[in-house]
C-alpha cells in the first residue's frame, strides 16, 4: 500500500504580497527585528513555504526612536571593513543611530534572514525610514478602496463613440451653415 503525496504549495504568481507599516517608536531592537523577519519570510501565513518568496513588504518608520536594553547604547559596536589592509572601522550604537538610523534595524533584520539568494530577495522587501513619513502610501492603501467597476459593455462603448461622432458631425454642419450664412448676407448686400 502506497501513500499518496498530497502536499501542495501556493504558486508565486498566485501570491499577492501586502504591505505592513510598523512603528519603531519605543520598541526594542531585537523584538522588532524578529517580528519583521517573520513577516518578510512569510512565517505568519498559513501557506508558508521556506523555498519560496512568500513574505510581504515591510515599512519601518521612526527608526531613530528605537530602544535598546542595558548599556548597549555605548557597548554595542558595529564593525565594517573598507577593503584596505588594516582599515577596520567601528561605531557604537549611539553613533550609528545618530548617523544612520535605518541601518541599525536593517542589520538586525538581515542577521535573522537566510543567507542565500532567497534571503537577499526578502531583504529587498524591507524599507526603513528614520522619520514618521514614507513614500509608499499608495502601495499601503492599494486594495483598501472600493473595487474598480467593470468596464462598460462593448455595445455601450460603441454607442457612446457613435453618439460623440454624431455630435461632432452636427457641430461641424452647424459651423459650415454659420460660415455660409454671413457669406450669403454679404452677397445679398452686394
Amino acid at each position: 500500500m502506497e501513500l499518496e503525496r498530497i502536499t501542495t504549495h501556493t504558486k508565486p504568481v498566485d501570491r499577492a504580497p501586502s504591505w505592513h507599516v510598523i512603528d519603531a517608536d519605543g520598541e526594542r531592537l531585537g523584538r522588532l527585528a524578529s517580528r519583521v523577519a517573520n513577516v518578510l519570510q512569510g512565517k505568519d501565513k498559513a501557506d508558508y513555504s521556506r523555498h519560496q518568496l512568500s513574505g510581504d513588504f515591510v515599512i519601518v518608520v521612526n527608526a531613530s526612536k528605537i530602544d535598546i536594553s542595558g548599556n548597549k547604547r555605548t557597548q554595542k559596536i558595529y564593525y565594517r571593513h573598507t577593503g584596505y589592509v588594516g582599515h577596520l572601522r567601528q561605531r557604537s550604537f549611539d553613533e550609528m543611530l545618530e548617523r544612520f538610523p535605518g541601518r541599525v534595524i536593517e542589520l538586525a533584520v538581515k542577521g535573522m534572514l537566510p543567507r542565500n539568494r532567497l534571503g537577499r530577495q526578502m531583504f529587498r522587501r524591507l524599507k526603513v525610514y528614520g522619520g514618521a513619513e514614507h513614500p509608499h502610501e499608495a502601495q499601503v492603501n492599494s486594495g483598501l478602496g472600493k473595487p474598480k467597476q467593470a468596464p462598460a459593455a462593448a455595445a455601450t462603448r460603441t454607442r457612446r463613440k457613435a453618439a460623440v461622432k454624431i455630435e461632432e458631425s452636427v457641430s461641424v454642419a452647424e459651423k459650415v451653415q454659420a460660415d455660409a450664412a454671413p457669406a450669403a448676407n454679404q452677397e445679398e448686400k452686394a
